[in-house]
């Protein structure tokens, strides 16, 4: 034994004190290691559509409705099917439903809570009684224990748990009782999930979907480019932020900023009010929601041009900065005669829209005039300094990453950047190649480093890289030749907004090319898959989220609103069981409130992807394999403590 293991037994032997204890835990953990698999929830391209990502959540892509199916059968209605499914949804908004509606309301919370506990007893019986008791609700933890546990030595069974039920109704405590039920329901469901990039953008509700995210019970994100840029943003890049705030004009959600983050754009709204008072800002009109208030359209529209000619500007002095981005293409402004209202690209002119740019001065146009230098210093300043987007921005380094290897599958956004020969492209990074997996490490390396490092100069490195990571050529989570946001708002040919995508997305279908991918990663085995995110499968022109016969997985459906018309559907989801794995392909979701009061679920259709020859178990996973290693030193120990080299207590 060397001293490494010493050690480590020495510290085992301060938890389990005696052979008693540290049996008792192997026998634990090799229980453990026989039961099924937790069920994982894979979730991507959410974009702020909060209450559609709120309630994909609560109904497990369909899980809790299938495990109601299998619990009741025939034995109650398809109507008290739909009842109670949209009670473990939304059990505060039915309670109020059924107070108003029901004329018996104590035989109604009589008959929700025996369904609810029947409930419990399937969802948690595939876990150890103590996980499910670390799941319990504090306030009620002892009765659901009561009523999920049989009890062998209690001759008339039915009885008892009547009683506990009556007893609950009877002192007026039904309600809170259905509630903590049902969310326990939701809670059990699913055992972890992923969230396989692009939380933010286009949608209203990001930060409700992180305040969601940072109170699960087990989660992970991969990076997409979309959180990127809030990222850098955070980090108070003055591009990034430029791009934040543009957005959210676009897409007619400063409301987000100023409501949801509490950042000030009142310097914003007053220079664009000045500066673009007698402007022409048709091509920047707002893509608004029905929620939308038109009052504000005029400022909005001022605001967005504003911001949009900013971030040109601060992004064409940021590749100046960096010739090693190789994005000299993406630098525009210098290339309009803005007398004959021309933009020359690769050789050619195109008329443009709108030339009336009144903070632009034709002999200088990457400098920021000095009242759009105090709006941006002024922007910097309340995105540094506000609580909750940094909450939220921790939030997703800490639990987030570029990439995540889990469970024998690799999940990233976008792509891994390839050459047309399907050999893995090389990106330059300041002065050095990157490619395949050592391209994420770096980037993930300095987009840590934009946010955490002290030193300035480092911070401010790490800080062009997120912004890199967000729109450049060999960004894998962009994985697009360029962004091509310049051209759409200004240039009406449609040949100049195509972004074509890196080779990866041609070769996908081809074997040997996920193969390649999976061994750089370190997962050389028939088994593993691909989840993917990023690019919308357009499902209504037949294209399919399975790739390589069930290899790679593109769960990008369109969650957000704003590329459903494109996808056809609104969003996958995926699931991934201890029998096997099937995608979600979700219906346009009309609103919570529609859920509720007409108890309409959201339709999904079930994709079977994958059913394995043999239930998964606890063993087969990663958590599995620490177990494993768990059970190997605890039978160290025990040997140990039986030679006498470490004493018992």
């Amino acid at each position: 034994m060397d001293e490494r293991d010493k050690k480590i037994l020495k510290t085992l032997s301060k938890q389990y004190r005696n052979i008693a204890a540290a049996s008792t835990e192997i026998i634990n953990l090799q229980s453990i290691m026989n039961l099924p698999k937790g069920t994982e929830h894979f979730l991507t391209d959410i974009h702020g559509e909060y209450e559609q990502f709120n309630h994909v959540l609560k109904n497990g892509s369909g899980s809790i409705r299938r495990k109601i199916d299998e619990e009741f059968g025939n034995t109650i209605s398809n109507r008290d099917k739909k009842s109670l499914a949209t009670l473990i949804y939304y059990p505060e908004e039915k309670l109020e439903i059924a107070r108003q509606e029901e004329e018996n309301i104590e035989d109604w919370y009589k008959i929700s809570l025996h369904r609810l506990v029947q409930m419990i007893k399937r969802v948690s019986s595939k876990y150890t009684r103590s996980k499910v008791r670390k799941a319990l609700p504090k306030d009620f933890a002892y009765v659901i224990e009561e009523l999920i546990t049989e009890k062998e030595e209690i001759q008339d069974k039915e009885a008892y748990y009547n009683e506990i039920i009556h007893t609950i109704i009877r002192i007026g405590r039904a309600p809170q009782f259905i509630i903590a039920l049902s969310q326990l329901i939701q809670r059990l469901v699913i055992d972890h999930l992923h969230i396989v990039g692009d939380i933010f953008d286009r949608g209203p509700g990001p930060h409700i979907i992180m305040d969601t995210l940072c109170a699960y019970h087990s989660v992970d994100v991969q990076w997409g480019n979309h959180d990127m840029v809030w990222m850098g943003a955070a980090g108070g890049h003055l591009a990034c932020i430029a791009n934040v705030v543009r957005m959210a004009a676009r897409y007619g959600n400063l409301a987000t900023l100023e409501d949801g983050y509490g950042i000030n754009l009142l310097p914003l709204a007053t220079f664009a009010m000045e500066a673009y008072e007698n402007a022409n800002c048709d091509v920047f009109s707002i893509k608004y929601n029905t929620d939308y208030n038109t009052k504000d359209l005029s400022l909005d529209t001022k605001m967005h041009k504003a911001m949009a000619i900013i971030q040109f500007k601060l992004e064409g002095q940021l590749i100046m900065r960096h010739p090693e981005f190789h994005m000299e293409d993406r630098m525009l402004l210098d290339r309009i005669d803005y007398e004959k209202g021309t933009i020359s690209i690769r050789g050619k002119d195109y008329p443009m829209l709108d030339v009336d740019f009144p903070t632009i001065d034709p002999k200088n146009p990457f400098a920021l005039t000095e009242e759009e230098t105090k709006v941006m210093a002024r922007l910097q300043q309340a995105f540094m300094q506000c609580e909750k987007l940094q909450r939220h921005v921790r939030f997703l380094y800490s639990k987030g990453g570029m990439y995540k290897i889990y469970n024998g599958n690799l999940l990233y956004h976008g792509c891994v950047p390839l050459n047309d020969d399907g050999s893995f492209a090389g990106v330059e990074i300041y002065g050095k190649k990157y490619s395949g997996k050592a391209l994420y490490d770096i980037l993930e390396y300095y987009a840590r480093r934009g946010y955490y490092a002290k030193d300035n100069r480092e911070r401010a490195a790490g800080q062009d890289i997120i912004w890199y990571i967000w729109a450049g050529e060999g960004s894998p989570v962009f994985g697009k030749e360029k962004m091509a946001t310049f051209e759409r708002y200004f240039i009406a040919e449609k040949e100049t907004h195509q972004e074509r995508k890196n080779s990866y997305y041609k070769l996908l279908e081809k074997e040997e090319i996920v193969d390649s991918i999976l061994r750089e990663f370190g997962l050389d085995n028939k088994e593993a898959h691909i989840v993917n995110g990023h690019v919308p499968v357009e499902q209504i022109h037949g294209e399919s989220p399975i790739k390589c016969g069930g290899r790679l997985l593109i769960i990008d459906g369109g969650f957000s609103r704003a590329y459903q018309k494109k996808t056809g559907i609104a969003g996958y989801t995926l699931v991934c069981n201890s029998r096997g794995m099937r995608l979600a392909a979700h219906a346009h979701f009309e609103s919570a409130h529609a859920a509720i009061v007409n108890e309409s679920d959201l339709f999904s259709e079930s994709i079977e992807v994958e059913t394995f020859p043999r239930r998964k178990l606890v063993a087969d996973t990663d958590n599995g394999k620490e177990i494993r290693e768990n059970i190997y030193y605890l039978e160290e120990l025990l040997e140990a403590y039986r030679e006498g080299t470490i004493m018992e207590e």
